[in-house]
């Protein structure tokens, strides 16, 4: 699976804790969008889309979810339950999150700015240009 599990490291003492990321260090991108997912209703799935360019690494700050991983190669599922866990995604990783608690707060850092035409949201176009 082109996708991995990066841990943060976490620091802390009495006062609570903190995990830090950096583009080029901690993830293997210069990150050039953020944005996070919340409130998603009970039996909902997000996603259902590849990449040509565009690298993501997902967080849950809070809560948790599970994300379904399809290389072409491979399927997956990995949960995201802890807020020093992150889940690298590659251009070819097709995404789905879902199982989401009702306290999840999903970060998403990626490589590339927002762009339509990055999106392959097709499954059997993902499949062409990933490979059966």
């Amino acid at each position: 699976m082109s996708s991995k599990i990066i841990q943060t490291q976490q620091l802390g003492d009495e006062r609570g804790y903190l995990s830090v990321i950096e583009g080029n260090l901690t993830i293997p991108f210069e990150i050039k969008r953020v944005f996070y997912i919340y409130g998603t209703k009970e039996g909902i799935r997000r996603g259902f889309h590849a990449h040509y360019k565009t690298r993501q690494v997902l967080v849950c700050v809070s809560g948790r979810c599970k994300i379904f991983l399809d290389n072409s190669k491979r399927k997956d599922v990995v949960e995201l339950n802890t807020q020093t866990k992150m889940l690298l995604l590659e251009p070819e990783d097709w995404h789905e999150m879902y199982d989401f608690s009702d306290d999840c707060v999903l970060l998403v850092l990626a490589s590339h700015h927002y762009d339509p035409q990055d999106y392959i949201r097709d499954y059997e176009l993902f499949l062409e240009v990933y490979g059966k």
